[in-house]
């Protein structure tokens, strides 16, 4: 059970001061090139930022980076690949959360390669869970989705999100899904970041 707090976090000329509770989804929109992906970078300590992020009573700067990102886990918009087999990307893969997301455990053995994007992104989603995180950075999870997979996709991340009292920031153009996913939002207007209830 964890609590995200972020406070003054800024990273060009936005800044965002949020506590997102525990099992709570906060959904981050704006338009292109606002800086929504720069702010999950910066939480998950990949930019320089000026700020502090805490999860609970633990602060990002009081652990290395390496375990920092993995209790706060980061999705990007574009999933990355460095091995030729889906396999060697898992340590710990839960069989139930491929079947939801159509997956049979045969997946691990094919090549990257000869996925599709929306292979690519559906596994990347099980990838960054199978991780357990903590708190889960969202960018865009289901952009490259069909309609089924992306209501598999948002099921199962919400379902994360309840079971494992994670705190998450989903970044999301669609207001539907802001509706689907969230009860709060944050918009980014003019660099300042607006909080709305959905």
């Amino acid at each position: 059970m964890s609590e995200l707090g972020i406070e003054a976090l800024q990273v060009q000329q936005v800044t965002l001061d949020v506590t997102i509770n525990k099992s709570e989804i906060v959904c981050l929109g704006g338009p292109s090139g606002s800086g929504k992906s720069l702010l999950l970078r910066a939480i998950a300590d990949l930019i320089p930022h000026r700020g502090r992020v805490r999860l609970d009573d633990i602060w990002c700067d009081m652990l290395p980076a390496h375990q920092w990102r993995r209790q706060v886990g980061l999705l990007p918009a574009e999933s990355q690949w460095w091995r030729d087999r889906v396999g060697e990307h898992f340590t710990d893969p839960e069989p139930s959360w491929f079947e939801q997301l159509g997956f049979s455990m045969d997946v691990l053995g094919w090549e990257v390669a000869r996925c599709s994007t929306g292979e690519k992104q559906r596994l990347a989603i099980l990838r960054l869970l199978c991780q357990r995180p903590k708190a889960l950075l969202l960018d865009e999870p289901t952009a490259s989705l069909d309609p089924d997979s992306i209501s598999r996709a948002e099921t199962l991340l919400q379902n994360y999100v309840r079971d494992a009292a994670a705190p998450a920031i989903w970044v999301t153009h669609d207001p539907q899904q802001q509706q689907r996913v969230a009860r709060r939002r944050l918009v980014i207007r003019n660099d300042r970041v607006v909080e709305e209830t959905l």
